[in-house]
């Protein structure tokens, strides 16, 4: 027997329980990400109130970001993770209690906040549980399940009509069995949690495409996540055909964030990311203009998935390219919360694109943040060289996908000036394999 196949196993095995929970988790976020904007235009919810609901989730995601760590320093991992599980799960019963803007606003910023924290929560466990040897294996696999179960969740919205409640509930059934795992494991939990700082000007300063990228790509991908399945019903797709569009543009990619990542390891990242933002805002025009319906709108969204969502993941690698190796995690944090911001801005303007120039106009909307962002992209070519390949850091997916990104290969040092111990907590033993708390995406 192949001593591989031997290994892998063994390496996963005590964090199963875990990736399972999460999958349930994720499963049912998906299918409200394709739900909630076919409910709302069902329910007569207009454009713009649709972009502001959006928007609600990432500024609930924001806010847990900065402050789902100190409820878990509280109350533990498991014990967090339950509460946030629990009040997810409620969330997505209430949609269909109380279909009124205002509700789903706040409804739409508990869910973002809750799953901020949950994600931190395992994270942290995952990192925890990993040695410096299998840290890449375990980070990989958090990765394919989150790619997985979005993808999976977002099929479910067939199951039944829009206009009954069947969906929200089988949303909260997924939520509410991820406790399962979790509560019924025997692994210790993690290392007290540590609070790292944001460093926006040292960004800028080293890596100013990877600041801007991750602000605009989190505006135009944030608009996507949030109104795609309202633009592809509004452009004549059925609801099945609606979900099938989701699925396959994240699908796509997923798929293609490693081979990407991978030719950027032999060229100018930059370089590869224009390319990317180039064909992502033609494939966006084409959308716009053009009146395709059923399979060629699906190979549209298809074309759209595999070049706008890997940019986050190249931005990323460009930023570690130019950060010593000490302060990877506060960039990566830094990196990711201005993803974050961006994808609270997005949602709104092009809400107000498409209430003035119809539901096709969203990929409109992303199609001119991607150009502006290439013309910066093509003039921080021309002002700075580029970076030689012997110093770069090898692209890793695991620490430049939107989730699993404030992570190491080696452990953390609780004494790194980087990493804030909070005031109360300085007390608490600490392991060595301290582990950091960071904001996550979807």
């Amino acid at each position: 027997m192949n001593v591989g196949s031997i290994w892998m196993p063994k390496t996963l095995r005590p964090i199963v329980s875990l990736l399972l929970g999460l999958a349930f988790l994720l499963a049912g976020s998906g299918l409200q990400f394709t739900l909630l904007p076919l409910r709302g235009s069902a329910e007569g919810f207009d454009n713009l109130a649709l972009g502001v609901i959006s928007s609600a989730y990432y500024v609930g995601f924001v806010s847990g970001c900065l402050l789902a760590p100190y409820l878990i320093l509280r109350a533990g991992h498991i014990r967090a993770f339950t509460a946030m599980v629990a009040v997810a799960a409620a969330v997505a019963l209430a949609y269909a209690l109380a279909p009124v803007v205002a509700a789903w606003i706040v409804f739409r910023a508990l869910t973002g906040l809750c799953l901020a924290g949950l994600y931190l929560v395992v994270e942290s466990w995952l990192n925890d549980r990993a040695s410096n040897e299998t840290r890449g294996l375990v980070l990989s696999a958090y990765v394919v399940v989150n790619y997985v179960a979005i993808t999976f969740g977002q099929s479910l919205v067939t199951l039944y009509p829009i206009a009954e409640a069947g969906n929200f509930m089988v949303a909260a059934m997924l939520s509410s069995l991820a406790i399962v795992p979790v509560a019924l494991t025997r692994a210790a939990q993690p290392a007290p949690i540590t609070i790292v700082s944001f460093r926006v000007g040292q960004l800028y300063r080293a890596a100013p495409v990877a600041l801007v990228a991750s602000f605009m790509i989190g505006a135009a991908n944030g608009a996507f996540w949030g109104l795609a399945p309202l633009s592809a019903a509004g452009s004549g797709l059925s609801i099945n055909h609606a979900a099938l569009f989701m699925s396959t543009s994240v699908l796509a990619g997923a798929i293609v964030q490693l081979p990407i990542g991978r030719l950027s390891d032999r060229f100018d990242r930059r370089w590869v990311l224009l390319v990317l933002l180039v064909g992502a805002a033609a494939a966006g025009v084409a959308s716009w203009l053009i009146s395709a319906s059923g399979n060629t709108l699906l190979l549209f969204g298809i074309l759209f998935g595999a070049l706008a969502l890997p940019g986050y993941s190249l931005a990323a690698a460009h930023a570690y390219d130019k950060t010593p190796a000490s302060d990877i995690v506060p960039i990566a944090a830094t990196i990711l919360l201005t993803n974050g911001l961006g994808s609270v801005l997005g949602p709104l303007i092009a809400a107000i694109f498409m209430s003035a120039a119809g539901p096709r106009a969203l990929f409109l909307f992303t199609a001119i943040v991607q150009a502006l962002l290439a013309a910066y992209v093509f003039y921080r070519t021309r002002v700075q060289t580029s970076l030689a390949s012997v110093r770069k850091t090898e692209f890793d997916l695991a620490t430049t996908a939107l989730v699993g990104t404030v992570v190491t290969h080696d452990a953390l040092d609780p004494a790194d000036p980087s990493i804030v111990i909070p005031e109360g907590y300085a007390r608490a033993p600490m392991r060595a394999n301290a582990r950091s708390a960071r904001p996550s995406e979807r």
